[in-house]
């Protein structure tokens, strides 16, 4: 068999034995909501983390803003 009929042969076995993705439900959009908001609290713990480690940890503002003087 040539390599063009070996690919076909392959594609048309694949297909006959697919299987089909189940529908989309409400339970699978607060799965993906819960792993989207851990992943999220997780890679905050893990910066703040490694900032303390460093020592120094992150501050909103760590100073006063500068001001124009003179205008």
């Amino acid at each position: 068999m040539s390599i063009l009929e070996i690919a076909l042969a392959s594609q048309i076995w694949a297909r006959r034995h697919e299987k089909r993705q189940p529908e989309f439900t409400e339970s699978d959009g607060w799965k993906i909501f819960l792993r989207v908001a851990f992943s999220f609290v997780a890679f905050t713990l893990l910066i703040a983390g490694l900032n303390v480690a460093a020592g120094r940890p992150q501050m909103l503002a760590q100073s006063s803003a500068p001001v124009a003087a003179g205008r």
